[in-house]
């Protein structure tokens, strides 16, 4: 596992691996990331976008941190940010983290 990320990074479980060059230079990478489906994510609500919403204020108030947007990306399958909150009146899942599996009184 990777030290160098905040327990609230989507990189902080991401192990890294190591490239050595022809010219003996030792290059730390990490692995690759794979997003996970949106289906595996546990459904607490849902959010509607409306005019002038930034994703970052979206999941502070719905997550409660600003950083955890990615979260938002990987629940409503979005590769870049911005298209989440484009669209007003798009409805965004709000999820637990994956493999966190939602308890019958929280749906």
């Amino acid at each position: 596992m990777s030290t160098n990320f905040s327990p609230t990074s989507r990189y902080y479980s991401i192990p890294t691996t190591t490239l050595k060059t022809p010219g003996g230079r030792t290059i730390i990478y990490l692995t690759r990331r794979f997003v996970p489906q949106p289906e595996d994510f546990a459904l607490l609500s849902y959010y509607t976008v409306k005019q002038g919403d930034r994703l970052d204020n979206v999941s502070a108030a719905n997550l409660g941190d600003p950083e955890l947007f990615w979260r938002l990306c990987d629940a409503n399958r979005a590769i870049r940010p911005d298209d989440l909150t484009s669209v007003v009146g798009l409805q965004l899942r709000i999820t637990l983290p994956e493999g966190i599996p939602a308890t019958p009184n929280m749906q």
